[in-house]
């Protein structure tokens, strides 16, 4: 059995997408040796998806397609090119990683769209009409779509999408680097992750600066109100790519009280983050209408108390393990700040329960019910 998952729309690794698919890859790579997957897409991913424990599998390979980078050329060849290439290379079944951005409007093999972002976002963002018919099309014509959370899956049939079938599939974790460590030396007052040398105790807003409704803005003012009543040492640390919405992103930083104790790394490594977060003190999540939200979970599994956003999926991954706010409301947002930084026992509370919730997510749960649906679709056919 041989199926063909597409790499096209995932950021090149450099996204919460990338992120997915390279632990789906790890994890499918491992348990189902016995099928092959092919990776397909621009040739500057040829490695960006496989790490070295997976490379040494032979049933995870990458086939290139010889297109040019663009949204555009990318909407086109799924359009016109990508059924007589999917026949060409023998799939039983292609999976869509980044569903809602990229897919063909028709399929000739059998197709699983995955839905890991708001539908209704990129259609708000997206001046393109040809791309959002095509999307329309083909989540509507797919054999099934995954939404990663019951949030995703109520947004999909809101946004006049009718798929055949839609299974819900939350995404897993990495418990193998995402936990808690003990003895952390807390007379050490800085985290030492190459290329960044960060001063304790901080609060950490891991996030890519995109669009307004991340937040960050709001977290900065937020952070600022924080330290003017608080007088405590903490810094804010916003650790994510740049993006349209940076320059908003650094004015607020810069014409703070509080500059001085915040810190924008830029982009930083996917698995650099276990350190980045078992060094915080807080971690907060403004987002809205997050669909997965699993910085969230990454946090709560390395053993730091969480405050995040009410709005989007957060308080449907987060269950009852974290601090909610309204992200609109900056003094909502300090306050919260100011709580878990002076409540020891807020603090504990959170972070045991945090710890034992995330053991619900993991990707040998997500990779297996992934394959379930996979599977299924095949046998329909």
């Amino acid at each position: 059995m041989k199926i063909g998952i597409d790499t096209f729309g995932c950021d090149h690794g450099r996204s919460g997408l990338g992120s997915y698919l390279i632990s789906m890859c790890r994890q499918l790579s491992i348990d189902y040796q016995d099928i092959q997957f092919e990776l397909f897409g621009s040739e500057i991913d040829r490695y960006t998806y496989v790490s070295p424990e997976t490379e040494k599998n032979p049933n995870l390979t990458f086939k290139s397609v010889n297109i040019l980078e663009g949204v555009t050329p990318e909407l086109l060849w799924h359009k016109f090119q990508f059924n007589s290439f999917a026949k060409k290379q023998k799939y039983d079944a292609v999976i869509f990683p980044a569903g809602a951005r990229i897919i063909p409007s028709n399929f000739s093999v059998p197709s699983i769209a995955i839905i890991s972002d708001m539908v209704s976002s990129v259609f708000d963002k997206t001046k393109n009409a040809f791309l959002r018919r095509q999307i329309v099309k083909g989540l509507s014509r797919a054999d099934c779509v995954i939404a990663a959370s019951d949030f995703i899956r109520n947004d999909l049939l809101s946004s006049g999408i009718t798929p055949n079938r839609v299974e819900v599939v939350h995404n897993g974790i990495d418990h193998s680097i995402f936990y808690p460590q003990e003895n952390l030396g807390i007379e050490n007052d800085v985290v030492d992750i190459k290329p960044f040398a960060i001063k304790k105790p901080y609060i950490i807003y891991a996030s890519r600066m995109q669009r307004e409704e991340k937040k960050h803005v709001e977290l900065i003012k937020a952070f600022t109100l924080f330290k003017e009543r608080t007088g405590l040492p903490h810094r804010l640390v916003i650790s994510g790519s740049e993006g349209p919405y940076s320059d908003f992103v650094h004015r607020a930083a810069f014409t703070s009280s509080a500059a001085s104790d915040i810190f924008i790394t830029g982009y930083f490594p996917h698995e650099g983050f276990p350190e980045l977060y078992r060094g915080a003190e807080i971690c907060a999540f403004p987002s809205m209408n997050e669909g997965v939200g699993l910085p969230v979970l990454e946090a709560m599994a390395t053993g730091i108390p969480v405050t995040c956003s009410s709005s989007g999926a957060l308080k449907e991954i987060a269950g009852n393990n974290a601090l909610f706010f309204d992200s609109n409301n900056v003094e909502e947002i300090s306050y919260c700040l100011e709580r878990l930084a002076v409540d020891s026992e807020l603090r504990a509370k959170l972070v045991a329960s945090g710890l034992e919730w995330t053991k619900n997510f993991k990707w040998e749960k997500t990779a297996a019910k992934t394959m379930e649906v996979v599977l299924s679709v095949i046998k329909r056919q």
